[in-house]
């Protein structure tokens, strides 16, 4: 099942406006679908495209790049002999799929592009990672474009929802709650979105078989699979401990200020030994990280704080399949639960995490504030996400706060208002109610967060 995605009209852009003077680069975690829409693109935007899979070749066409790229004649040549396709100078694509697996192809990029005969689109997850750039020229002549899971807004598309999508934009837009009906019917999608997830394979597997819940699950977990089996070709030095933070993200964020907690992933743990895994987490884009920011007068990059932190699974469907085993999954109760808001463990840490999914494929980076109280012994300010303008002048901040439940408290932005009211732009609580505005906080529904740009 091909779905549409967001990104195909960034890559109609960068062919429109590149000229071939610039490589593309798709990054993002395993099985989000670049693959597809790489091919997708090419099929409808070219006259023909050659497809190489380094996931996938052998040693004769490897051994092209290795020995022929003096000579671009004869290198173009007999990459069309070895895969059959023919290529057309100004009209033909190549797409290096997953050219982490072979980074000599990567290194090439330069040489094609500067040869102008063809446009190249690339492939990859896990691009920065050491093993994959060692001993090897990045080229200057190459862009990089994220691609994450389906966001919901992709979702509810491929849901035949485009008209609802639609109202819940206007409605946002013009600061109005959606009708009572409609509000509800909002929320069970945005409630199966964060069930199901935004993975392609599993997306498929839910509509395919008649919004099975479990066949997505099934989905999930062979995929979750896969990113176990990638863990294990980590260096080998920070391999157990990559493998010990992934295990762990369920554990964190069940609590209630979910939060890592090192010594639970490694005794006497500090962040400086574990920073190596956390990135290679972040790198393959299996975890968004939110980091502390202690001061947000005065940017939060400026004041990030990397030995606190929270880490959240890149899907929230992934979350949900990690989370339970599959003997907990098959329990009817669990799905209804999930739906009617009347789960007994920590149904926060879905919302969060799902909200925190939705900001990271809108471009945010991912901060959250707390503050300690020596005399209260707790944090008595805590806010989940702090979205800025990503100005350097008159920088502005807009603190957001998820609750899970319809009955919560705000006292913590209370606080953070008026500590920061200078910086402040604007205040945004996320909730499973509908759209009001009130005291110069906005409350929106969940399904209303992709829209927070």
């Amino acid at each position: 099942m091909l779905f549409k995605r967001k990104i195909y009209e960034k890559l109609v852009q960068w062919k429109n406006t590149s000229h071939g003077k610039t490589a593309l680069l798709i990054e993002g975690a395993r099985r989000v679908g670049k693959s597809t829409v790489a091919a997708e693109f090419a099929k409808n935007e070219y006259r023909s495209y050659l497809l190489l899979d380094f996931s996938k070749a052998g040693v004769q066409v490897k051994n092209i790049f290795r020995n022929h790229l003096d000579n671009l004649d004869v290198f173009y040549q007999l990459l069309q002999v070895q895969t059959g396709v023919r290529l057309e100078r100004g009209k033909s694509l190549l797409i290096f799929d997953e050219v982490q697996c072979f980074p000599r192809a990567r290194e090439a990029v330069k040489a094609i592009v500067a040869d102008g005969r063809y446009s190249v689109l690339e492939t990859g997850s896990l691009i920065s990672i050491r093993e994959h750039v060692s001993n090897i020229v990045i080229p200057s002549e190459e862009q990089s474009l994220c691609m994450y899971p389906m966001d919901f807004e992709e979702f509810l598309t491929a849901c035949g929802e485009e008209v609802l999508l639609e109202y819940i934009k206007d409605c946002f837009n013009r600061k109005i709650p959606l009708e009572d009906s409609l509000h509800r019917k909002a929320m069970l999608l945005i409630e199966q979105y964060m069930i199901v997830g935004g993975m392609p394979q599993s997306v498929a597997a839910y509509l395919d078989n008649g919004l099975d819940f479990y066949a997505a699950d099934q989905a999930k977990r062979s995929i979750l699979d896969l990113y176990g089996k990638d863990i294990m070709k980590a260096e080998r030095r920070y391999r157990t401990k990559v493998a010990a933070i992934f295990e762990q993200i369920p554990g964190f964020l069940s609590k209630h200020e979910k939060t890592v907690v090192l010594n639970e992933i490694e005794k006497n743990a500090r962040y400086s030994g574990l920073a190596d895994a956390f990135f290679w987490l972040q790198d393959a884009m299996i975890a968004n990280l939110c980091l502390l920011c202690r001061d947000p007068n005065v940017g939060l990059a400026l004041n990030e704080d990397s030995t606190q932190l929270k880490c959240y699974l890149g899907d929230s469907g992934l979350l949900l399949s990690h989370t339970f085993s599959p003997k907990e999954i098959q329990d009817a109760e669990l799905y209804k639960k999930l739906l009617n808001g009347t789960l007994a463990i920590n149904q926060g840490m879905f919302f969060e995490n799902l909200v925190g999914q939705m900001l990271r494929a809108n471009g945010h980076e991912l901060y959250f504030y707390t503050h300690y109280s020596p005399e209260k012994h707790r944090n008595d300010i805590e806010i989940d996400f702090l979205l800025s303008n990503g100005r350097k002048t008159d920088f502005r901040i807009l603190p957001v706060e998820v609750k899970s439940s319809k009955n919560y408290k705000t006292a913590s932005l209370a606080e953070f208002r008026k500590r920061f009211k200078k910086r402040i732009s604007g205040s945004v609580v996320i909730h499973p109610k509908n759209l009001k505005e009130e005291d110069g906080i906005l409350y929106i529904p969940v399904y209303m967060a992709f829209l927070l740009r």
